[in-house]
């Protein structure tokens, strides 16, 4: 077969993906009516058994994969992961698109039912059409319409739809990369349709590590609280050190990564959740105790400029002085997840083929940025040793988690023509 001129291919590409405009509107609706909540793993395996029959029908051979013995996986919520695989005429590289098909809660505030995929003024609303159903949904369409247009692709195609990325991603791309799905010579390049705006790049994220802290007490009648020692007022000493003396530290410090938006060039910390006493998950009055147990889990958010030892530090060194300084004070600290910061060189296969996507597509350069927060990335570098890897997908990142989330419908087309002019670029690069 003649090999096709890129003009005449990506000519032809343009018009597959803007004539399957109805397509993608409908596969995104349908992602999104499967309740994907996590925590704790809803509609997992019927979502993932979909996105299965969908590629199986388009030719991919498809494999289901639990995660199992891993963080929430069970028999009620196993952690199904689908994978996709299609290959070549000819010998080549593997170019894979994954995307996690978990969502989190819906919360207050939506104008409409979160789960229904309601299309409104060139918009698909409803939880995870941004984050990232949507760009699950441009991936497929980017990808057949390319095998339409140019069935003799030299190489391999693979698709993923994974799960819990939401909660750290340990029961799906994790789980995958330690069984070799996420490494050469499986794998080569990796494309992660996260909403990141649909002309940007991003190379990589910030760290982030979590801890949880417990103060320590003595229980006692609440009506002689003397006689006990409150473990909450001990943590409320933690907050107030942090308030005077960690926080006005990370706001001094700031990266040369690109990171966005501009508050993220800034080491962070969100505390999480903060508890101390009796367990409120009843209906009944509490019993007068004096709480003997606080537990607070933070949220640090570090930059590429940082050493991970010296991050934990700063927060131990301020509990240590409180130990030596706050009569009867004790505590524990316990690490929950450590990420390093990650950041993809850019002159990589992966990041100059989506460049020239978007050059070709909106006819300007694009934007490099880094991420706030991690993604499954972090797995595929740490785990699967596999460092051509970015994010690019449609959606507003401002929107992920937000009632009324949306994607606009046209941004989506833009991405997927993107998305298929950089996978032949990487099936073809050296031939």
């Amino acid at each position: 077969m003649k090999p096709y001129r890129m003009p005449e291919l990506f000519s032809q590409l343009t018009k597959a993906i803007e004539d399957a405009r109805d397509d993608i509107v409908a596969l995104t609706v349908d992602l999104v009516r499967f309740p994907t909540i996590n925590p704790p793993g809803e509609a997992y395996t019927p979502c993932a058994q979909y996105v299965g029959r969908r590629l199986s029908s388009s030719g991919f051979d498809v494999t289901y994969m639990r995660g199992e013995d891993t963080p929430g996986d069970n028999d009620k919520y196993p952690r199904t992961n689908v994978i996709a695989r299609r290959e070549g005429k000819y010998p080549g590289p593997t170019v894979h698109f994954n995307s996690h098909i978990d969502v989190v809660i819906a919360g207050e505030g939506w104008s409409v039912d979160p789960f229904e995929g309601v299309i409104r003024d060139g918009k698909i609303i409803g939880r995870g059409t941004c984050d990232m159903k949507g760009g699950l949904a441009t991936s497929i369409i980017a990808v057949e319409s390319y095998i339409r247009a140019n069935p003799d692709f030299p190489g391999a195609i693979e698709i993923s739809g994974t799960v819990d990325e939401e909660s750290g991603g340990f029961g799906g791309v994790a789980y995958l990369a330690e069984k070799g799905l996420f490494s050469k010579p499986r794998v080569d390049h990796v494309i992660i349709p996260e909403p990141l705006n649909k002309d940007r790049i991003c190379l990589g994220h910030r760290g982030v590590w979590w801890a949880q802290i417990q103060t320590k007490g003595k229980i006692a009648h609440g009506s002689m609280p003397f006689l006990g020692d409150c473990a909450v007022r001990h943590m409320g000493a933690v907050l107030n050190t942090f308030e005077n003396d960690l926080y006005p530290k990370l706001d001094q410090k700031r990266t040369q990564m690109p990171v966005v938006p501009e508050g993220a060039k800034r080491s962070t910390m969100n505390i999480n959740s903060i508890h101390g006493g009796e367990s409120d998950d009843y209906d009944g009055l509490p019993s007068p105790n004096v709480p003997d147990i606080c537990n607070l889990t933070i949220d640090r958010r570090f930059l590429i400029e940082e050493d991970i030892t010296q991050v934990k530090a700063e927060v131990v060194d301020l509990l240590e002085d409180l130990k030596s300084s706050r009569e009867n004070f004790d505590y524990t600290i316990e690490d929950i997840m450590e990420v390093l910061p990650l950041m993809t060189d850019r002159d990589s296969p992966v990041p100059n083929a989506v460049a020239d996507g978007i050059r070709q597509v909106f006819g300007k350069d694009p934007q490099y940025i880094i991420s706030p927060g991690t993604y499954d990335q972090k797995h595929i570098a740490r785990i699967g040793h596999l460092h051509d890897c970015i994010a690019y997908g449609p959606g507003i990142l401002d929107l992920a988690h937000q009632p009324d989330e949306f994607i606009i419908i046209d941004d989506m087309i833009q991405s997927a023509k993107v998305m298929a002019f950089a996978l032949h670029q990487l099936l073809t690069r050296g031939t």
